[in-house]
């Protein structure tokens, strides 16, 4: 007997009834969104200054090579400090002064004055710069180590930020180091610009008052046959200047003989506080003077140093509001 025939697919399968394509909903134009596209860059927030808008206000004081005056800009009524360089430097010369205020316009530190351009007017170069109304920390008595101990803590948050960007500044003196008007806030100034166009304008032109914060290095470079770290060399120059504002003196002696004071800095031992200094600040000195370069802290380590530590840990006296001028 056969099984019966496979039932046929043609007589069962199921007719699926049509459907109609259902209308999507229509928006209205005025509730229509734009497919949203890549937004333009905001503009740069950066100000051009222009020099015509610049009011010299009066003199601030003089360097190498140049014044400073104060100037007012007028559109906004911000202070600058405008530094002007005296002399028509040649091309190669001017190509180094402006790569290295190109370098100093990048630097942003609190404790690093702000250069916010450069104007090259009738031969002269005038740099626009950031303005303290406190002035410089020449001539001044600083004895109070815990005060001296902030002054140091930010000179050298300065120091360190551009020895990491390696920058070195080459002329770290009192006179560079300026303060606002309530002594509280301490920034580096007066990289080696206008000393790059003095050299070039006449190389046997020296100051005494720079050499004498020269590392023994330096002006001998025989010492280290020939090697030299910018970076040791400004460390030292730091410390120097961090004991003459503690002793309110040059610690060298007088400036006025340039052979002696070349002797004393490269012969005689370095120079060291008074027994009255504490031990603290005394081996933070000797931290810094060494005459062998490797052996000098670097800033980043001189900030960990005790003397900068424990005077912001441990209760000290209130620092004067401010401070003796010689």
């Amino acid at each position: 007997m056969k099984p019966p025939p496979p039932p046929s697919d043609t007589n069962n399968r199921r007719k699926r009834p049509e459907l109609s394509p259902l209308p999507l909903p229509q928006r209205k134009a005025a509730f229509a969104l734009a497919v949203p596209l890549p937004l333009p860059l905001p503009p740069p927030t950066t100000t051009t200054i222009k020099y015509s808008d610049l009011h010299r206000q009066h003199h601030i004081g003089s360097g190498s090579g140049g014044s400073v005056y104060k100037v007012l800009h007028r559109p906004t009524g911000a202070s600058y400090a405008l530094k002007v360089i005296y002399g028509n430097p040649d091309e190669s010369a001017r190509r180094q002064i402006c790569r290295e205020i190109h370098i100093l316009r990048t630097v942003d530190n609190s404790h690093v004055v702000k250069c916010h351009g450069m104007f090259d007017e009738e031969g002269d170069i005038r740099l626009l710069l950031e303005y303290m109304d406190g002035g410089s920390l020449q001539g001044t008595c600083i004895s109070h180590e815990p005060s001296l101990a902030s002054l140091a803590r930010q000179i050298l948050s300065g120091l360190s930020y551009l020895h990491r960007r390696r920058i070195v500044h080459r002329d770290i003196k009192p006179s560079n180091f300026l303060v606002n008007s309530c002594h509280t806030l301490v920034k580096i100034a007066d990289f080696g610009v206008s000393r790059t166009l003095s050299r070039t304008m006449d190389p046997c032109q020296s100051a005494v008052g720079t050499i004498a914060y020269m590392s023994p290095e330096r002006i001998d470079t025989d010492l280290t046959q020939g090697a030299y770290d910018g970076c040791a060399a400004d460390i030292w120059s730091f410390g120097v200047s961090l004991l003459e504002l503690y002793l309110g003196r040059f610690p060298f002696g007088a400036t006025g003989d340039w052979a002696a004071l070349m002797c004393a800095i490269c012969m005689s031992r370095p120079p060291e506080p008074p027994p009255s200094a504490s031990p603290h600040f005394r081996h933070f000195l000797a931290s810094c003077l060494h005459k062998d370069p490797a052996a000098r802290w670097t800033a980043l380590q001189l900030l960990r140093h005790p003397f900068i530590t424990c005077s912001f840990s441990d209760p000290t006296p209130a620092p004067p509001k401010t401070y003796v001028s010689l």
